[in-house]
């Protein structure tokens, strides 16, 4: 029998959002007004969301379209957010969906996870929601790119002015001071322009930037770049450039996993496919890009069975203060991961730190010698409008599929599109086949 929620027509489903509050950057929302308009109209479905302060979307640009205000989520069997959520926030056989940051065995997220088994919820988490070719259906991840790179660019041109070399770069601002990204791009092609006229210093020409990856987050951060005068190189022309080079031109530089890394026995030849099944038979060869760099973007997946892109020791052993790696924009974020130096995750309000990789420790800021990191955990929330309406875009196509699904049947028997069925994480407080591997961790 269908439940009855006070205040709601018994035919209704009903959705719960949950406000973001894990810290004071984080504005977005998964689900914008105009969208939750349309499912109500489509789909019967009704949403409670709780009020905020700091949110994108106003509270009364949900209540036009008839979206309930109010704290309390109890009557609400299915709840999404966009963060982790607060452990006491979680009640018995409800659906959660959300990033749970969970699959990689994050050890910071075990309790959250131990306490939805204890009250035999089930979790969907949008990054495993996936096509039959395993790309991603719901993301942040372009404007991620975006954000992350107008930070690095602000960086970079801040750590220049900082060793007292002159750019226009150094009147690029951070993404959370622009209004919004079309204001942010009108900016950098105005600048794009100066250095196309005027040129950049010959102390810091050819200024190269590299990609590290190709997917949604990589070609978010290009996009950006591309407000500039660009020429595109491959790896293999680095060492051509590095001799032969303009001093009104960025140049551009995306790396594929073939030039990442190599087989580690000489017989064998690279295969992607079998990179990712078998990454300990290969091995990293990146360190001979690394000296013609400026700024890296690091778009990369990466976990402890790959192999980095730069080494604690690689950068001792190669660093002297002439060093050309100024900025590394790390938008993946693994913390000592594929870039090891990345000591921590960085906010808005303190985007940048220094690594001396003599002395092995971190300075806050873009002064101070080594080189500088940029990492903020959650870029796109310094675009919180744009990035919550383009992946609520993504996600409302799911929506009516979640809310409606029956999750008192056994896993196997519920029925629900296969895309959402394999990012159900956990189902009655059990960790479902997929991802029974996360005991490990527990």
């Amino acid at each position: 029998m269908m439940k009855i929620f006070w205040g709601f027509n018994k035919m209704s489903h009903l959705l719960g959002i949950r406000r973001e509050d894990k810290n004071k950057w984080e504005r977005r929302v998964p689900l914008t007004p105009t969208h939750l308009k349309e499912i109500k109209e489509k789909h019967g479905i009704e949403t409670i969301i709780q009020p905020s302060p700091i949110r994108s979307f106003t509270e009364d640009e949900y209540k036009k379209p008839g979206v309930t205000v109010q704290e309390d989520l109890s009557s609400c069997p299915v709840v999404f957010a966009v963060k982790e959520i607060p452990i006491d926030f979680f009640e018995q056989n409800k659906t959660y969906v959300f990033f749970s940051h969970i699959i990689k065995g994050q050890k910071y997220n075990m309790p959250m996870l131990k306490k939805m088994m204890d009250l035999k919820c089930n979790l969907i988490d949008y990054e495993r929601i996936t096509d039959e070719k395993g790309r991603r259906l719901v993301f942040f991840g372009r404007y991620a790119g975006l954000a992350g790179m107008i930070d690095a660019l602000w960086a970079l041109g801040q750590r220049l002015k900082w060793k007292n070399i002159e750019t226009p770069l150094s009147d690029i601002k951070q993404t959370i001071n622009y209004n919004g990204l079309d204001d942010a791009k009108d900016q950098l092609k105005k600048i794009g322009t100066l250095v196309d006229k005027i040129g950049l210093s010959k102390r810091i020409i050819p200024l190269i930037i590299g990609f590290a990856g190709y997917g949604n987050v990589s070609k978010g951060a290009q996009e950006i770049l591309d407000c500039f005068p660009v020429r595109e190189v491959r790896p293999n022309q680095l060492d051509a450039i590095s001799e032969n080079y303009s001093d009104n031109i960025i140049y551009k530089v995306v790396f594929k996993e073939s030039d990442m890394v190599e087989p580690i026995s000489v017989e064998k030849i690279f295969e992607l496919q079998d990179y990712y099944d078998n990454p300990h038979l290969y091995r990293s060869v990146f360190h001979k890009y690394v000296p013609h760099l400026s700024v890296l973007m690091n778009c990369i997946y990466w976990n402890e069975k790959y192999p980095r892109l730069i080494t604690k020791e690689f950068l001792e052993e190669n660093y002297t203060g002439q060093l050309k790696l100024q900025i590394v924009g790390d938008i993946s974020i693994d913390i000592n991961g594929a870039i090891e130096f990345t000591e921590k995750s960085t906010t808005p309000g303190d985007p940048v730190f220094v690594y001396n990789p003599i002395r092995n420790d971190i300075i806050e800021g873009v002064s101070g010698s080594g080189v500088a990191v940029i990492a903020v955990d959650n870029l796109p929330c310094e675009l919180p409008r744009e990035s919550s309406e383009e992946f609520s875009k993504s996600l409302i196509p799911l929506v009516a599929d979640i809310v409606k699904a029956d999750y008192s049947v056994p896993f196997e028997m519920l029925k629900i599109p296969p895309e959402i069925k394999k990012a159900i994480i956990l189902y009655h407080g059990k960790l479902t086949p997929d991802y029974d591997y996360i005991n490990k961790f527990l």
